[in-house]
């Protein structure tokens, strides 16, 4: 400290901590991270109903239209680009203030078909180990084939893997690539929830929800899918 410093006291000191750490939490939830609860079994086996998971919202790298600026903020920024595969929340395209999970299938300027439940891009099969079918072949007929048609630029082509459960690009079409919010990347804690959980939203029932975790919380938690990495 300098000879004419005047010493800080110490409710300034936990002000200035406080205020920095919650500066940092804000510019994280806003930049960096955010976390979101699987509601439905869209994404089972990949996700369960009741896991939560931490989104990666620096992931991707940005969508900038000028290639010597994408040049610094690639060679500046952890980023990449999004792929096939990677599982990413996202604005829901009929209503934007929804977020949706689902995985990426299908890229900008790729012909998706899909033909008695295989994909096929650009006319070949593709390998998609994580998927399940639980539903008898023809039980899902608009779910089990999808006329050939290219990806839009900037629009992906998502699925649900629980491919008889998930309502995704199959029915309401594609993905803006401005409407990509983040990469989930890991699932910090899982918890038994009911499967209809999430279509209860009166304040009674979440404070119902809030309890019954806190009293089941060693019971029905599922310790073994904690700070697992998503693939």
């Amino acid at each position: 400290m300098l000879p004419d410093e005047a010493p800080k006291g110490i409710l300034r000191d936990y002000f200035e901590t406080i205020v920095t750490c919650v500066i940092f939490v804000m510019f994280a939830r806003t930049f960096v991270f955010q976390q979101s609860k699987i509601p439905t079994g869209s994404m089972i086996p990949t996700l369960l109903v009741g896991d939560y998971i931490m989104v990666n919202k620096f992931a991707f790298s940005p969508t900038s239209s000028l290639a010597p600026l994408a040049a610094v903020e690639r060679a500046l920024l952890p980023v990449r680009v999004l792929k096939r595969g990677d599982i990413i929340v996202f604005k829901y395209p009929e209503e934007p203030e929804k977020d949706y999970i689902k995985r990426v299938i299908g890229l900008p300027g790729e012909v998706l078909q899909i033909r008695d439940r295989q994909v096929y891009i650009d006319g070949k099969p593709i390998e998609e180990k994580y998927k399940i079918h639980r539903n008898p072949k023809g039980l899902n007929f608009d779910q089990d084939d999808y006329p050939p048609t290219r990806i839009p630029e900037n629009s992906l082509f998502c699925m649900g893997d629980n491919r008889d459960n998930s309502k995704d690009s199959r029915s309401w079409g594609f993905v803006p690539r401005d409407y990509v919010k983040g990469r989930a990347f890991m699932i910090w804690w899982s918890y038994d929830e009911d499967r209809d959980a999430w279509q209860r939203t009166a304040m009674a029932d979440k404070v119902s929800g809030v309890w019954d975790k806190i009293t089941h919380l060693f019971t029905k938690s599922r310790w073994e899918r904690s700070f697992q990495i998503i693939k």
